[in-house]
């Protein structure tokens, strides 16, 4: 995943965690509240940016297998055509026998 496109993704999970930071700036009285909080807040960003960086990698690979997908069409058209050019040629000349056989 490219720093620039995970650029907003950073800002978002920081965002959430100095939102997390503020919401229990009245509980540092109960550091264990505080702290798990923020720990909370810190594993769901970090849920956020893994899903982010795994739903690339499925988008990157489905752009693979797409491009693999018509290549191998490709290929398999050139073939038929090849075999269908070639059927013709054969049908042709067999079409030329019968009517040099017909007009001796």
């Amino acid at each position: 995943m490219d720093l620039r496109d995970a650029l907003s993704e950073f800002v978002l999970t920081i965002i959430l965690v100095v939102s997390t930071l503020v919401l229990v700036l009245r509980l540092w009285q109960d550091l264990t509240i505080a702290v798990s909080a923020t720990l909370m807040m810190l594993s769901l960003g970090g849920l956020f940016l893994v899903f982010g960086a795994k739903i690339t990698l499925l988008s990157r690979t489905l752009v693979e297998r797409e491009r693999g997908i018509r290549m191998n069409l490709i290929e398999t058209q050139e073939v038929l055509t090849d075999k269908y050019d070639e059927t013709v040629t054969q049908i042709d000349a067999i079409i030329q026998d019968f009517q040099r056989r017909l007009y001796r």
